[in-house]
């Protein structure tokens, strides 16, 4: 009889599976999205890539960052309900901010804003970027019009929603 080598038991080592080529969303990227959703503290998160489109809300419109964590449910997108209608912001349009993320006026640190107040805007002109997720989105006026007021800070993270510009609809530059 032959004895055997001293070698120790090497458990097999199973690859990660691999997601279902029918599988909108790689599970792994799923689970990383809802941890840095959980880490982050915020109420709602809405991812777009591709055509595809991702919505993380907590249960309860306002739910405390201590301890109870709300398990987040992936929701078809809904656009915010309107705010109460401000007097002073009668008759001009808001821009929000379609994402959660950091609010920039220009493409890099040295480079000219890409508005200003006063600045007319063409309907798809950028007017700012909002990163997410080390991604940049351009975020383009819905309508032509002056820019009457810059309502964030360079730099600022921006909410779900946030207002970000007024925007006199239809104005004209004269001449």
């Amino acid at each position: 009889m032959k004895g055997r080598s001293a070698k120790p038991d090497r458990k097999a080592v199973k690859p990660a599976p691999k997601p279902r080529p029918d599988a909108l969303v790689d599970p792994k990227t799923l689970q990383d999205l809802i941890a840095v959703f959980q880490d982050a503290g915020v109420g709602d998160l809405e991812i777009e890539r591709n055509g595809l489109r991702i919505r993380l809300r907590r249960e309860g419109a306002a739910v405390a960052q201590s301890e109870e964590r709300a398990v987040p449910a992936v929701q078809s997108a809904v656009q915010p309900a309107a705010a109460p209608a401000d007097p002073s912001t009668e008759g001009l349009t808001t821009m929000r901010s379609p994402i959660v993320g950091t609010f920039y006026r220009s493409a890099s640190p040295y480079s000219e804003s890409y508005v200003e107040e006063g600045a007319y805007v063409k309907k798809g002109q950028v007017l700012c970027i909002v990163e997410a997720m080390k991604l940049m989105n351009e975020i383009e006026s819905e309508v032509d019009g002056r820019v009457v007021k810059i309502l964030m800070e360079n730099a600022k993270p921006v909410e779900y929603g946030e207002p970000l510009f007024l925007i006199e609809s239809g104005a004209q530059p004269e001449g």
